[in-house]
């Protein structure tokens, strides 16, 4: 039988990330792209799928979709272009944004960071430097007194560990650096940021008279396999990614504990400092070093990298004893001809049904096709395709199949045969 019903009260959303959307000049990742060589397709983020100046079709186009919640970012570059200085005009169109939101029954999860910075943060040092930290708590609670009467649940930072792998390890993104003690200085700084903006938020919030608050965080989770696992170098490898990658930045964001390398900088206390957990769902990875790689004959994407749709369970199961409590997942795919994003979509459903642990969301990433990190415009992720020329936008195949799931709250024989039996990953 092909049919499967959605886990109760799972809440069904899109992503929407300001970089890969609609990037910001004044944006770490403008200058960055500016180097010839850097960006897989020599694209840069702006203006991409132009959501700013599409934004109330693309509302409109998640209510078409039957969107039940958007994990939604805020610009930190666009809201504070110069240190202290806030645009009232970016602000007042967020706010906007989020009322037609809110206003067509779309619950909003605000995120506050995600791989990208103002250029003046960078100048500064950026992350490297603890003292610049109190540049993103400012920034907090600016975008918290200005939307906290609307949103009532965000995200601290997403996907950090890949930003500081991707940023600090490998060279890919911004800074496009290769240090490894200063990319453990970053994530290190990362989590203090979390916990002292988590703290903000409920502190604000409470000052502005509400109590209901839902604060998180987004890390990017990977299943490290070892290339082998008869060689003791490649599953100590696998083991190392693990840890450094993921539970290591998991553990210290939600509990304050810190484990070498990462080095506590501030005076944060042990506690809890998450309200629910978001999973970021990256698939899998083949490791015979401190590298990324899909393992031969492996379901990939076009990207070459090994989706593994319903390889979450561990993750999750893995995540829920460090605190039990509600977990966010959120999975999408690179898929250029929307030739398989419905299986994708069918089989990452599936899995989530059987999950044991609470997941309460699903946030497929993306809404739009946009500029995908390195891979610039030709990572199309979107359920919405995306002429970049001209902006014109239109629901793929695989946004109709979701939109079905939606309104159905599950699949059927009919659905299958319709949107999945026929599509196939690329191996």
């Amino acid at each position: 039988m092909n049919e499967f019903s959605l886990k109760p009260n799972l809440l069904l959303g899109v992503t929407n990330v300001p970089t890969m959307h609609d990037g910001t000049a004044g944006s770490t990742w403008n200058d960055f792209a500016a180097v010839p060589g850097r960006i897989r397709d020599g694209s840069g983020p702006a203006p991409a799928a132009a959501h700013r100046a599409h934004w109330h079709d693309d509302v409109m186009t998640m209510r078409r979709l039957n969107v039940q919640t958007c994990r939604i970012g805020v610009d930190w570059a666009a809201i504070e272009p110069e240190e202290g200085s806030f645009d009232e005009s970016a602000t007042a169109a967020f706010k906007e944004e989020l009322l037609l939101l809110i206003g067509m029954g779309i619950r909003p999860l605000l995120v506050l960071h995600q791989c990208a910075d103002p250029a003046w943060f960078a100048a500064k040092g950026g992350w490297e430097k603890y003292d610049n930290v109190r540049c993103f708590i400012i920034f907090a609670e600016h975008v918290v007194r200005s939307f906290g009467h609307l949103v009532s649940e965000y995200i601290t930072f997403c996907r950090p560990n890949a930003c500081v792998f991707q940023g600090w390890v490998y060279g890919a993104w911004p800074p496009g650096r290769k240090n490894y003690r200063a990319a453990m200085s970053v994530m290190s700084n990362f989590c203090a940021a979390h916990i002292r903006t988590y703290r903000l938020i409920h502190d604000v919030r409470r000052e502005l008279g509400f109590s209901d608050s839902r604060v998180g965080f987004a890390l990017d989770y990977r299943a490290f396999r070892p290339k082998s696992r008869y060689n003791p170098a490649h599953r100590a490898a696998a083991s190392e990614m693990d840890r450094l990658y993921q539970f290591y930045p998991a553990q210290a964001m939600l509990t304050g504990e810190y484990r070498l390398p990462l080095r506590l900088p501030g005076k944060e206390r042990h506690g809890t400092f998450a309200d629910f957990l978001g999973v970021d769902w990256g698939g899998a990875v083949t490791v015979t070093r401190l590298a990324f790689a899909a393992a031969p004959g492996a379901y990939k994407n076009d990207l070459g990298e090994e989706l593994a749709p319903a390889g979450f369970g561990e993750v999750c199961e893995r995540l829920y004893k460090l605190r039990p409590m509600q977990l966010y997942l959120t999975a999408g795919a690179v898929d250029v001809n929307d030739s398989f994003r419905c299986r994708f979509l069918y089989d990452t459903l599936r899995a989530l049904g059987a999950c044991r642990q609470p997941v309460k969301r699903f946030y497929y990433d993306s809404l739009l096709d946009g500029f995908h990190w390195a891979d610039g415009l030709y990572g199309r992720t979107g359920l919405v395709g995306v002429d970049f020329a001209s902006g014109e936008r239109c629901i793929k195949r695989s946004g109709e199949f979701f939109s079905r799931i939606v309104r159905r709250g599950g699949v059927n024989e009919r659905m299958y045969e319709k949107f999945v039996a026929g599509e196939n990953y690329h191996l």
